[in-house]
């Protein structure tokens, strides 16, 4: 039985079947996509790394059969340490953090803050829309890039400062995605973040290549879920 794919979004955006929504159909198998309350996606306050985590397992709960989760970026924090139910078979990270017990992705990350990321007082954090364009986006095309600025939200602080205490990638299968032309993280930075037994898959494509090639994207996956 092949399972259902759950896809775990990155940090500071919502709308979170938007962003997954252009590989569903060639993927051809079973997906949700998981709503995190630290972006905002829960209601009221913003939630933190464990609520985050807890909106996952419930979404884990929904899906009658076995469970792939596919983290990007932030995401791979959350599915870190959602995979403790038994159902969860494979742990796919895509130009991710892959922290171990005790490690908060504030310290994987290490120094300032990046020069695209707007932190603020009142204790939440966005990206610049002119710089998620050069970085994160530049090879999307525009309407595709102007959908995704629309979709940018601040999201809580906590979650950076956080660490998970449960690794699933020590118990599960693991992929980890490199996407070659990130310009926001390099891909000698995503290989040095790959730990324990990872395959490690080379991606052609920016921080995004679910929206920049979708129907390559989805055969990539698609061969790692049947391995």
């Amino acid at each position: 039985m092949a399972p259902t794919l759950l896809f775990v979004h990155g940090a500071c955006v919502r709308d979170a079947d938007w962003w997954w929504s252009r590989i569903v159909g060639p993927l051809g198998i079973g997906t949700a996509a998981v709503r995190l309350p630290s972006c905002g996606e829960g209601g009221g306050e913003l939630g933190d790394l464990f609520d985050d985590v807890e909106a996952c397992r419930r979404a884990i709960d929904a899906v009658d059969g076995p469970v792939a989760l596919l983290g990007h970026s932030y995401g791979g924090m959350i599915i870190t340490e959602a995979r403790a139910d038994e159902r969860v078979e494979r742990l796919l990270y895509v130009t991710s953090v892959m922290a171990d017990a005790g490690q908060s992705q504030g310290e994987l990350i290490g120094g300032e803050p990046a020069p695209w990321l707007d932190p603020s007082e009142d204790g939440t954090i966005g990206v610049r829309p002119d710089l998620i364009r050069e970085l994160f986006l530049q090879d999307c095309d525009e309407e595709t890039s102007e959908e995704a600025v629309a979709r940018l939200t601040r999201q809580s602080l906590a979650p950076f400062g956080q660490s998970p205490s449960r690794v699933g990638w020590r118990e599960r299968p693991t992929t980890y995605v490199v996407c070659t032309e990130d310009l926001a993280t390099p891909a000698e930075v995503q290989r040095g973040r790959v730990q324990g037994d990872a395959r490690v898959v080379e991606f052609e494509a920016g921080h995004h290549p679910f929206l920049s090639r979708p129907e390559d994207f989805a055969k990539t996956i698609a061969a790692e879920l049947a391995g």
